[in-house]
């Protein structure tokens, strides 16, 4: 049986010799300070699945379902092998973990992989508790590590699908529970809770992998191979799946890093989820700027016809010059474009009594090189938007990006291994005037922002402090 939650005030009991410990902020499923912290690692939850599939149960635990350190360490006795999946910013929890777990088990191993271990190598290896390190996917070497880690090497490559038409449907009854009973009640586990991008209970879903473009603030391309996108008829099947197992599935979150790629793929979808989709729900996805401009009617065909409304534009900023030192390969007038048709298709759906579609606009701020006219024009793009949720982020110089990885040789990066995460409000660069953007944030600018600006329907005093997210 698996041990998928943790009962406060009953000791926990191993049921197997190898435990899965979920990473996360301390207490993020007990009293979360938002809904996303609240999400599933779908990382976790797919190697699991294979794991089960091929008869080797792991139980699981989090740092997210526990309230202390020593809540955890209380849990992590009495396994041979301890499984994480390290991002970047949960690098310090994997890493003091793990040190955990050694002291408490002297002969187990701990095996890891995850993106940090492709981005940053030298400060996985610098861990000596982490006995093995999978650099890359671990979806084919999972069950042949986890049956015989001494059979590889300390550091060695995973091995990639080619499609992720190969990828076992995830058993997300692998996933963690939320502890709060309060939490359990306000949505349908394993489905997540709402965050304001549709009604909940929500179903999250993949259907690509990987973002062709080589903005130099992403180390995706980094750590992700390119693999072929999984088909319009699995993704529908798997939402009906949810919809009719643990729903009703009130909204949908395609957590793809670029949905609006591929256009026979996205013709495909908007013939068959319509007519083959158990409802068409509303859905969060994202687009670029520039594509949008390619290809207007396919765009529009799939706001209008699939239920696309809230969409998700990486528009960084509002100054070609920025645009360029990011290299995102979108213009101002890219921008402009897609602001432009999302308000006129906003109106039109309004007249007609259907719920227009928004805008959860990305901006990025405090980029290395940004200066003060660059960051007045981001803010008057913004308020051009008539209908958007701000997502506002300081940049952070990640490692396996071409600029994090250039300013952290540089000694300019304030972000390190014993501090890697996503408080929205921390300072992330060195050289950085952090009082200009909040001041900006504040609305001390705005005179200047709102000089010639033809207001889309924001207020023109509006405060964006509440706007500023994880980067």
């Amino acid at each position: 049986m698996l041990t998928n939650h943790w009962p406060f005030g009953k000791k926990h009991v191993p049921t197997s010799d190898t435990v899965w410990l979920d990473l996360g902020d301390l207490g993020d499923l007990v009293n979360p300070n938002g809904p996303h912290e609240q999400w599933q690692d779908h990382g976790l939850g797919l190697l699991r699945t294979i794991l089960h599939q091929n008869g080797l149960r792991t139980d699981l635990l989090s740092t997210r379902a526990a309230i202390s350190w020593d809540q955890l360490r209380s849990q992590l006795a009495g396994y041979d092998k301890l499984i994480m999946n390290v991002r970047s910013y949960t690098f310090p929890v994997a890493y003091r973990s793990a040190q955990i777990f050694k002291e408490l088990n002297p002969d187990g191993l701990v095996l890891t992989g995850g993106m940090h271990a492709t981005v940053a190598l030298d400060e996985m290896k610098a861990i000596p508790e982490f006995d093995r390190i999978c650099q890359g996917p671990g979806e084919n070497v999972i069950v042949d590590l986890v049956r015989d880690p001494a059979s590889f090497p300390r550091v060695f490559l995973g091995n990639s699908s080619k499609s992720m038409a190969e990828w076992p449907l995830i058993d997300r009854s692998l996933w963690p529970k939320p502890t709060n009973r309060r939490l359990k009640r306000s949505f349908n586990w394993p489905l997540e809770p709402e965050c304001g991008w549709g009604p909940g209970p929500v179903a999250t879903i993949l259907t690509s992998r990987v973002c062709p473009w080589q903005c130099v603030f992403c180390n995706e391309n980094s750590y992700i191979p390119n693999m072929g996108r999984r088909p319009v008829e699995m993704v529908i099947d798997e939402l009906n799946y949810l919809d009719e197992t643990y729903g009703p599935i009130g909204s949908v979150v395609i957590h793809d890093s670029m949905f609006f790629q591929n256009p026979s793929w996205l013709e495909e979808w908007i013939e068959k989820y319509p007519t083959k989709a158990n409802k068409t729900w509303p859905y969060w996805a994202a687009g670029r700027s520039d594509t949008v401009r390619q290809w207007p009617e396919l765009f529009e065909s799939l706001i209008r016809e699939t239920n696309w409304d809230t969409i998700s534009i990486g528009f960084e900023s509002g100054s070609d010059r920025v645009l360029r030192i990011l290299n995102k390969e979108c213009s101002e007038e890219d921008n402009f474009f897609a602001i432009d048709l999302v308000n006129r298709l906003g109106d039109e759906m309004e007249q007609e009594g259907r719920k227009p579609p928004i805008f959860w606009s990305n901006i990025m701020l405090g980029i290395p090189g940004e200066l003060p006219q660059d960051a007045f024009k981001t803010m008057r793009m913004l308020r051009q938007m008539k209908r958007v949720m701000p997502s506002i982020a300081f940049y952070a110089p990640y490692p396996g990006s071409a600029l994090g990885n250039q300013l952290i040789a540089e000694g300019k990066s304030l972000m390190t291994k014993d501090n890697y995460h996503r408080f929205p409000d921390d300072e992330k660069v060195k050289g950085i005037d952090y009082g200009f953007y909040r001041d900006l944030l504040a609305g001390k600018y705005d005179d200047e922002i709102n000089k010639d600006l033809v207001l889309a329907g924001l207020d023109a005093d509006k405060s964006y402090m509440d706007a500023l997210t994880k980067a």
